[in-house]
């Protein structure tokens, strides 16, 4: 028995992940990664860096992040306390799903994953206090590659259900994505 499952979502490479729990009197055990069971499904990704964020208050908007090219990065989400509204950003020029977004609301309690390719754009908006967010990346941080589009472009129209969110001095100063230099296509980012 499979001890993942993993449902494709609306934009072709994102992916919902459901660990399996084992529950009884005294707690439960889980697997919230096996690159064994990832492969089974064409998932062969090799992480090099974990990444925890703290955000304290309800209505933080964190994105929309990635890294361009040489240097993108997968990144495989959870949120292990609190709850978030979680969205992957195709940011593929080349794309047939261009600038169109997906979103999954990730928990402590529902234990939900997303898989976001590189190719994408990647955001969160915390809907309650004290929301912790852990991701899985495959390639290192690199500043020089580092990018953000603005939270609110209206190209992208994310509906965050907020129009005053808080938000960091770097997504404040974000470009839209006309004005960025994102430079990802389907070939490169697969």
């Amino acid at each position: 028995m499979a001890n993942l499952k993993i449902t494709e979502l609306l934009l072709p490479g994102v992916k919902l992940i459901e660990p399996v729990y084992f529950e009884d009197y005294r707690g439960y055990y889980c697997e919230t990664y096996s690159s064994r069971t990832m492969a089974e499904y064409g998932l062969n990704a090799v992480f090099v860096q974990d990444n925890h964020s703290l955000s304290l208050k309800k209505g933080i908007i964190r994105g929309i992040h990635f890294q361009k090219n040489p240097k993108p990065q997968l990144k495989l989400v959870r949120c292990t306390r609190g709850r978030v509204m979680d969205y992957a950003v195709d940011l593929r020029k080349d794309s047939s799903t261009y600038k169109q977004w997906v979103a999954v609301e990730l928990s402590a309690e529902n234990r939900k994953q997303i898989w976001i390719p590189s190719g994408f754009g990647h955001a969160f908006i915390t809907l309650e206090d004290n929301c912790e967010v852990q991701y899985k990346v495959d390639e290192w941080y690199y500043p020089e590659y580092d990018r953000s589009i603005a939270w609110n472009d209206p190209e992208i129209a994310i509906n965050w259900g907020t129009d005053s969110p808080i938000i960091s001095v770097k997504d404040a100063r974000a470009p839209t994505l006309a004005e960025s230099d994102v430079n990802f296509s389907v070939e490169e980012n697969k």
